[in-house]
C-alpha cells in the first residue's frame, strides 16, 4: 500500500507514513487525522474508524471500542462515539493516576491495563505526598522558572502505589487489596486472566529482596492467594508479566533467575500447585511465542554474544535449536508456529531478513544487505574475550584499531565504558555493536576499546548481581583486566590511555581515573552518578541497599571521597535539567575539587535532560572529541 493510497483511505495529506501496527491477518491500524483507523491491506478500505480524544496522553486502546488516556494527573476514557468519561478526579497534585510508577523499574512501562474483554480498566494510582522534591531551573523564560520534580532519593520516603479497577458498565472503581509489605511496596507486571475476572500482581518489598505473585478478584479487589514467592539475599528483579498458555488458561509462563541462577521460563498453574522449569539451560532466555504445542524462546546458550531461537515441547520438555547462522537473531514466530521471520547479523554480515519454515526446509531470503561501509576506510574491528578479575568468566570486548594500522607505531587508547545493569555493549552483530563515534576516533588515530564486565546482563544471576552493595568495584576490576591486555600490546602507548562514559558509564569513568590515576591520563564523564545516596530509591536501593543498612558500601563507592585523588584531565558534561541523575551529583564533585584545589573541567548543557539530544548532541560529541585531541 502506497502513501498516496493511505491518504485516500484516511482523507489526509500526510507527507510520510505514520506509525502503524498489525491488528490481525491483513488488517493494520493507523492513528492519524484525529482518528483511529483499521485498514484492510488488500482491499485498501477502512474496516473500522474511531475518533481519538484531543490532547490525550498515555493513550491506550481496549482493542474493541474505547480508549483510556490521561490529562494531567487524572484518568479518562472515551467510547466509540467520542464521548469522554472521567475515571478519576483527584485535585491533589501529589496524586497521579494512569501513569507509569516506580520510575519505570522492574518492567514497568505504563500505567493503564485493559482487561481482555475490554470492559474493565486497571490503573496505577501513585501518591507522592511524602516524596521530596528537587529543583530544576528553566532558563528559557524571561527571568528563569523553577520547576520542582518529585525525586525519591535512596533511604528517604518513597511513593505509595495502589491499583484501581474501573468497571465501565457501573462507573465504579475498586482498589485491589494489596498489603504484603507496607505502603512503599512495589506493584509490577500487572496481568489479567484471559476471562477478565482475575488480576495478577507481582508484589515486591521496598528492600527488593522478596517478591510474591498474588492473585486478586477483579470484581471486589480481594486477595485470593499467593501462587509463588521468591527471595534473594542481594535482590529480586521481576521484569516480565505472566503469559497464559494459548490453549490452557489454567497454566501460565513465568520468567525468573531466582531459582536456578539464570533467567529461565517456568510453567505454573493458577492454583499455585505447579512450578515446572520449562527451559532447562544455564543461560538467560527471553519468551518469544507459542503455538499450543511448543513455546518459543531466544537464548544466550550458544554464546553470550549471540542470540538464537529455540523451542521447547510443552508435553515432553524436549528442546530444539531453530537458528543456525552465526550472530544475533531477532525473530517473530507465526501464530501457528509453522514459520518465523528471522532478522540477524554478525560481525561481518550487515543484515539478513529471511522467512524460515520450522520444518527445516530452506529459508527464503527477503533481504541480504550490502556492506554499507564498503566505500569508507574503516579500522579493523576485533571481537574477543578477557578473563574477569575473579577468573570465573570470559568478558567480551570489541577493539577498533586505528586507520592504516602500523604495529610498529604506538597509539593512544580510549576506553568507552558503561558497565552497569541492563546493558550489553558487545554482541556478535554487524561490527559488534559499534558506535559510529568509536570508528570516527579510530579514523583519527586512536585505539578504541569497549568491554562488558560483571554487573551487565545476559550472563546469569551471579555475574549480574556481583556488583550488589559495592557498585563500581568489581566493574573496575574487570575493566582493568582489559586495560592490562591493552598495555601488553607493543603498539599501545601505555602513557596515553583515556576513558569515556555516560550515566553509569560517567560514574565508571570518574571511578577509573580517580582510583587508577597513574593509568588514565584523560577522562570525559557525562551525567555521572557521584554518590548513590542522591540517586533514586528504586534503582539505587536494589543495587546498593539503603544508606542506613549499607553505610560502608556508600562510603566506599562515593566519588566525593575520590576528588582529591584526581591527577589527570577530567571533563564532566551534564544536562542542567537532568531529571535522572540530578545536578546535585556533579556540582558536589566540582565543589570537592575546588575544596582540594584540584583542577577539573565542566560543561553544562543548559536545556538538556539526562541524555543530550538533537543538535546539542553534535556539540557534545565534538566537545568530547576535542578534549581527547587536546589532552590525550
Amino acid at each position: 500500500m502506497t502513501l498516496e493510497e493511505l491518504n485516500a483511505v484516511l482523507g489526509t495529506k500526510l507527507q510520510r507514513w505514520p506509525a502503524c501496527s498489525w491488528v490481525d491477518g491483513g488488517v493494520f491500524c493507523v492513528r492519524a487525522g484525529g482518528k483511529y483507523t483499521e485498514i484492510h491491506v488488500q482491499d485498501k478500505k477502512a474496516v473500522r474508524i474511531l475518533p481519538l480524544p484531543v490532547k490525550a496522553q498515555n493513550l491506550t486502546f481496549n482493542g474493541k471500542d474505547a480508549f483510556a488516556f490521561t490529562r494531567e494527573n487524572n484518568l479518562w476514557y472515551s467510547d466509540e462515539r467520542g464521548n469522554e468519561y472521567a475515571v478519576t478526579g483527584d485535585k491533589d497534585p501529589n496524586v497521579v493516576n494512569g501513569q507509569t510508577v516506580s520510575r519505570n523499574e522492574m518492567g514497568i512501562t505504563h500505567g493503564i491495563f485493559w482487561s481482555p474483554d475490554g470492559k474493565k480498566l486497571a490503573f496505577y494510582r501513585k501518591d507522592e505526598s511524602a516524596v521530596g522534591t528537587f529543583p530544576l531551573v528553566d532558563i528559557t523564560t524571561r527571568t528563569g522558572t523553577l520547576r520542582e520534580i518529585k525525586y525519591p532519593m535512596a533511604g528517604m520516603a518513597s511513593e505509595q502505589v495502589s491499583l484501581g479497577i474501573y468497571d465501565l458498565a457501573s462507573g465504579k472503581t475498586t482498589f485491589v487489596q494489596v498489603d504484603d509489605f507496607g505502603r512503599e511496596q512495589y506493584l509490577t507486571n500487572i496481568s489479567w486472566s484471559p476471562s477478565s475476572d482475575v488480576v495478577y500482581i507481582q508484589v515486591v518489598n521496598r528492600d527488593q529482596k522478596h517478591v510474591r505473585l498474588n492473585k486478586y478478584c477483579a470484581r471486589t479487589g480481594a486477595f485470593i492467594k499467593t501462587l509463588l514467592e521468591e527471595e534473594h539475599p542481594k535482590y529480586v528483579e521481576p521484569q516480565n508479566k505472566i503469559i497464559f498458555l494459548k490453549n490452557d488458561p489454567s497454566r501460565f509462563i513465568y520468567r525468573t533467575d531466582n531459582r536456578h541462577g539464570y533467567r529461565n521460563l517456568y510453567l505454573c498453574d493458577t492454583e499455585g500447585k505447579q512450578v515446572r522449569r520449562l527451559t532447562v539451560t544455564d543461560a538467560d532466555v527471553e519468551y518469544t511465542g507459542q503455538d499450543g504445542k511448543y513455546v518459543y524462546y531466544t537464548s544466550a546458550e550458544v554464546s553470550p554474544v549471540e542470540n538464537h531461537l529455540f523451542r521447547v515441547e510443552l508435553k515432553t520438555g524436549r528442546q530444539e535449536r531453530l537458528t543456525r547462522a552465526e550472530g544475533w537473531h531477532t525473530v517473530s514466530v507465526s501464530r501457528d508456529g509453522s514459520y518465523f521471520i528471522d532478522t540477524y547479523s554478525s560481525r561481518n554480515v550487515p543484515n539478513v531478513v529471511a522467512v524460515q519454515p520450522v520444518s527445516g526446509k530452506p529459508a527464503r531470503e527477503l533481504l541480504r544487505a550490502a556492506d554499507p561501509m564498503a566505500a569508507y576506510n574503516c579500522g579493523e574491528i576485533e571481537l574477543g574475550t578477557v578473563k574477569s578479575a575473579d577468573g570465573r568468566y570470559d568478558n567480551y570486548y570489541r577493539l577498533i584499531k586505528p586507520m592504516n594500522f602500523d604495529p610498529a607505531r604506538k597509539y593512544p587508547v580510549i576506553v568507552y565504558v558503561y558497565g552497569g545493569p541492563h546493558s550489553q555493549l558487545v554482541k556478535n552483530t554487524w561490527q559488534a555493536e559499534l558506535r559510529r563515534w568509536e570508528m570516527y576516533m579510530a579514523q583519527r588515530g586512536y585505539v578504541v576499546y569497549v568491554q562488558d564486565n560483571r554487573g551487565t546482563q545476559n550472563r546469569g544471576a551471579d555475574f549480574e548481581k556481583a556488583i550488589h552493595g559495592r557498585c563500581g568495584q568489581v566493574e573496575m576490576a574487570d575493566q582493568m583486566k582489559g586495560v592490562e591486555l591493552l598495555r601488553s600490546y607493543p603498539w599501545v602507548d601505555a602513557d596515553r590511555i583515556g576513558v569515556h562514559g555516560w550515566s553509569y558509564g560517567g560514574f565508571m569513568a570518574i571511578s577509573l581515573i580517580t582510583n587508577y590515576p597513574d593509568v588514565f591520563k584523560v577522562a570525559v564523564a557525562g551525567g555521572p552518578v557521584i554518590d548513590w545516596k542522591w540517586y533514586e530509591v528504586m534503582y539505587g536501593e536494589r543495587y546498593m541497599d539503603s544508606p542506613q543498612r549499607n553505610p560502608e558500601g556508600y562510603a566506599q563507592t562515593s566519588l566525593l571521597n575520590k576528588a582529591k585523588d584526581l591527577k589527570g584531565k577530567l571533563l564532566i558534561c551534564q544536562g542542567a535539567v537532568d531529571n535522572t541523575v540530578v545536578w546535585q551529583h556533579s556540582l558536589n564533585f566540582i565543589q570537592e575539587c575546588i575544596r582540594h584545589q584540584v583542577p577539573v573541567d565542566y560543561f553544562p548543557y543548559p536545556v538538556a535532560e539526562h541524555n543530550v539530544m538533537g543538535r546539542d548532541r553534535i556539540h557534545l560529541m565534538q566537545k568530547v572529541t576535542d578534549y581527547f585531541e587536546d589532552y590525550l
